[in-house]
């Protein structure tokens, strides 16, 4: 049995020590599943082993094991003990099992499937949201677009912006779960370089174009223009940014 690669699933002594330790194995071991150090199939070390492993009670471990079958990663087999489980029975938007995709080198099979998410939830969300917006979301999208476009020389705030503009539509929209599922996969997305890009003033400009465009059909109640413009402006920024080769990641 491989045990997990010390730079993925070490817990350092000062995690260990401070609550809740629990955490701290679960996210280890999430993560370890997740990258296939612990391959479908296989049981993960004996209680006894994994106290060793993270110098902790087998009262933590309980409670680690709990947690990850919750996640759908393990499932506890009379004989075998802790079986890690095919990814089908993942809980695939839980914040740690998406962390640990977007660690993995076929990242960007995830990313793309994200962007496909995003294209179908975000360009209803536009459309929603022009037959909804009150003026005073209609202010503040009016607001924010400006403040975009000020920022187009520097490319975090660019960013951070970018993401607010996107939850004043959101929001708008109503839609409570495209909402909380779409904040949910690109909360962690944006923290992958092959997500995110290294986006050049062109390229923001190209954005703030596409952004220009969602706002202006939103803002004129077209809810059909908005939801092109919102599918042009996702696909076309991702086509800028996305990795071509492969081996990249």
């Amino acid at each position: 049995m491989s045990k997990p690669s010390a730079d993925t699933v070490a817990v350092s002594r000062h995690q260990r020590r401070r609550p809740p330790l629990a955490a701290a194995v679960v996210r280890s071991l999430a993560t370890a599943i997740v990258l296939g150090e612990y391959p479908p199939g296989t049981a993960l070390p004996s209680a006894g082993d994994l106290c060793d492993e993270y110098e902790v009670s087998r009262t933590v471990i309980r409670e680690a094991t709990t947690t990850l079958a919750e996640k759908g990663l393990v499932a506890t087999r009379q004989g075998w003990g802790t079986v890690v489980l095919d990814q089908e029975q993942w809980s695939l938007l839980d914040p740690l099992i998406l962390d640990a995709l977007f660690q993995r080198k076929d990242r960007l099979v995830f990313l793309d499937n994200l962007i496909e998410i995003r294209t179908t939830l975000e360009c209803a969300m536009a459309a929603r949201a022009a037959r909804r917006i009150d003026d005073v979301q209609a202010g503040a999208l009016s607001a924010k677009l400006d403040e975009l476009a000020g920022l187009r020389d520097d490319p975090t705030a660019y960013t951070r912006a970018d993401i607010e503009f996107h939850e004043i539509i959101h929001r708008a929209s109503q839609d409570a779960f495209g909402r909380a599922i779409v904040s949910s996969i690109q909360g962690k997305a944006v923290r992958s370089p092959q997500y995110s890009g290294d986006p050049t003033r062109e390229d923001i400009d190209l954005t703030h174009e596409a952004h220009a465009r969602v706002a202006a059909a939103v803002l004129a109640r077209d809810a059909e223009g908005a939801a092109d413009a919102m599918r042009f402006h996702i696909t076309s920024s991702w086509e800028r940014r996305r990795p071509h080769d492969t081996t990249e990641v």
